[in-house]
């Protein structure tokens, strides 16, 4: 299948992207669409669906003895505020408690 670089543009402003003339012929995507059509044709009808391929994060796998063991959630580096402000490159909000940012919002 291939597209003409009319049809190209046509997709690229329906999705809001700005492509120019030269990136599209740099783009092949000719070959892309071929390799998509390959995909399709490939007959999926046996195949169980799945969410994941990780088999130990699906829901049916961790109902099961092998699931893998959850943890507790328990906050482990807590009060640390301290040692996590000895890394600011300047002291403006160090004594505060805070990181000081450059302002990056003009009020104009």
């Amino acid at each position: 299948m291939s597209f003409t670089k009319q049809q190209l543009q046509k997709f690229a402003h329906l999705i809001r992207l700005d492509v120019s003339d030269e990136k599209l012929n740099e783009m092949k995507i000719d070959g892309v669409i071929d390799w998509l059509d390959k995909l399709q044709k490939i007959d999926t009808s046996g195949v169980t669906p799945m969410l994941t391929p990780a088999e130990h994060l699906s829901a049916g796998a961790l109902a099961k003895e092998d699931a893998l063991p959850l943890r507790d959630d328990v906050v482990t580096d807590g009060n640390i505020r301290d040692a996590v402000l000895a890394n600011v490159p300047d002291d403006a909000g160090k004594t505060r408690g805070y990181f000081s940012v450059p302002k990056v919002i003009d009020e104009d």
